[in-house]
């Protein structure tokens, strides 16, 4: 009755806006039927419904989408199982592309398996984070990026979402860089990953559900504002800003000039040594001369590329089930690091040309800060693989290095499958035959949440990378992938089962 008289606006502003969303239901059209099935079906039970949907022709990008649905209606960017699955499911259907057709099931009901079992803990529907929303009016004298920052900075969640689904009801595009001005006040990877991992899922979900996939990370930020701060982590927030008008880049676009490997290679090691701060200058004067976005961002993927080679492993403080002593998969420095830098490269490929230009500098700023802020000698460790192990290795042929590796792999021994990758790209044999191997325990095996997400940035990277620079990311995902063997993903037997594979 009070909104009836007052108006909605007015409303909102008598803290009533929360009350009045809950009250109105998020749906999805014509895909509501089977987001509720991700979310209702008891997980004992949602296999073999997911494969009953399948038989009936439904198809897997439409299972995902209506999965990434369901886990955003839920979690809204705020369970940390919950965003790792979303960040699972568009790796998961990439992975799924590369397999013979009786297997593409496989990776993506893993990951849905995992979707409906964390919505099944956190309390199902009845838990939702998520509801209707209404636009709010845009102003025309400000930047939109930064009211929607400011929002975040005061932690104004109604206004920051409604905000943001008047963006994207105007354009999801515009949507998508004004919600980069909040993320980039911190370079912490869940925040850099989420975004972007939100992007490429609207690929298959559509650009219409651009406000439902960016809220996660608009919640994913406000809620950050009230983790203990420090100078350090706010540094961000003048830096960037300095660096942009100290080599004028705002305004500007993004240049084309080419560079060769030498250059791409004493860069990566500029970054990889540097503090935090030289890191980011070093990026910024390389955009402000020119150089082209895709040979600085090669350069930050390399860096962060030697975090995964270099690293000790846990030690017995970091010692966890899942994640013993000396293991590299997971959340370590390395894996993050990999994927961070992963999605600064690819928001700056997607994104506009201010933002084309933050990223890559945030992102060298990222990879600096994690060699530097999580301890370890980094810069004395020797990268991945050593001379021994290449010494040890025997076979020469394509097949004999497969079945190395493979050993190496079932036995834990990382420094050893690393090397045998080197072997085996340096010989030029098929990347295919060894990145087939590689996917099978990225599907089989757990991965402490990571195994989609990585197996898919080294995917990219190797892709994206140059001849002399590929297999780097190879030997990286051996080693991850030797690291987490012997703990097999909850579900993928009966998934096998159940698909006969």
């Amino acid at each position: 009755m009070l909104v009836a008289t007052v108006g909605y606006e007015v409303a909102s502003e008598l803290g009533m806006a929360s009350a009045l969303a809950e009250e109105a239901e998020l749906s999805f059209g014509s895909l509501e039927p089977l987001v509720c099935l991700m979310q209702e079906t008891p997980v004992n039970r949602l296999l073999p419904a997911l494969a009953e949907q399948l038989r009936s022709g439904t198809d897997l990008r439409r299972l995902v989408a209506a999965a990434a649905l369901a886990n955003a209606r839920t979690f809204g960017g705020e369970d940390y199982v919950g965003f790792h699955t979303m960040m699972a499911l568009a790796p998961a259907l990439h992975m799924a592309n590369e397999l013979p057709t009786e297997l593409r099931p496989l990776p993506v009901f893993k990951v849905l398996y995992r979707n409906t079992n964390r919505i099944q803990e956190r309390g199902g529907r009845k838990e939702e984070v998520l509801h209707l929303v209404k636009p709010s009016l845009i102003s025309k004298d400000r930047s939109c990026g930064e009211i929607l920052r400011e929002a975040v900075r005061t932690k104004n969640v109604i206004l920051a979402e409604q905000t943001l689904t008047a963006l994207a009801q105007r354009s999801p595009d515009d949507a998508f860089n004004d919600v980069l001005f909040a993320v980039q006040d911190n370079t912490e990877v869940h925040r850099v990953v989420l975004p972007y991992r939100a992007w490429d899922l609207l690929g298959l979900i559509g650009k219409e559900q651009a406000d439902t996939l960016l809220r996660q990370s608009v919640r994913y930020c406000v809620k950050a504002e009230s983790w203990n701060r420090t100078a350090t982590w706010d540094e961000p927030r003048t830096l960037l800003p300095k660096l942009l008008d100290a080599h004028k880049l705002l305004g500007r676009s993004p240049g084309e000039r080419k560079v060769d490997d030498t250059w791409v290679e004493q860069m990566s090691q500029t970054i990889f040594r540097s503090t935090p701060q030289q890191a980011a200058e070093a990026a910024a004067a390389a955009l402000a001369e020119g150089i082209a976005p895709a040979d600085v961002g090669e350069a930050m993927t390399l860096a962060a590329n030697q975090l995964v080679l270099r690293d000790m492993g846990r030690t017995a403080r970091d010692e966890v089930p899942g994640k013993p002593l000396g293991s590299v998969h997971g959340d370590s420095i390395g894996v993050h690091a990999c994927d961070s830098a992963n999605a600064w490269r690819n928001i700056a490929r997607v994104s506009n040309s201010r933002n084309c230009f933050a990223s890559l500098i945030l992102g060298a700023y990222q990879v600096a800060m994690d060699r530097t802020a999580r301890g370890g000698d980094f810069l004395n460790w020797q990268p991945l693989p050593i001379a021994r192990h290449l010494a040890e290795i025997k076979a020469t042929d394509s097949e004999g290095l497969l079945r190395e590796a493979d050993e190496a792999i079932r036995g834990n021994l990382q420094a050893k499958a690393g090397a045998v990758i080197q072997r085996y790209g340096e010989l030029n044999f098929s990347p295919r035959s060894m990145f087939d191997l590689l996917l099978r325990y990225a599907i089989s095996e757990d991965g402490a949440l990571h195994a989609e997400k990585f197996y898919r940035t080294v995917s990219e990277e190797f892709l994206a990378a140059r001849a002399a620079f590929r297999w780097r990311h190879v030997v990286a995902l051996a080693r991850v992938t030797a690291s987490e063997f012997g703990r097999p993903a909850a579900g993928i037997a009966e998934a096998r089962a159940l698909l006969n594979v």
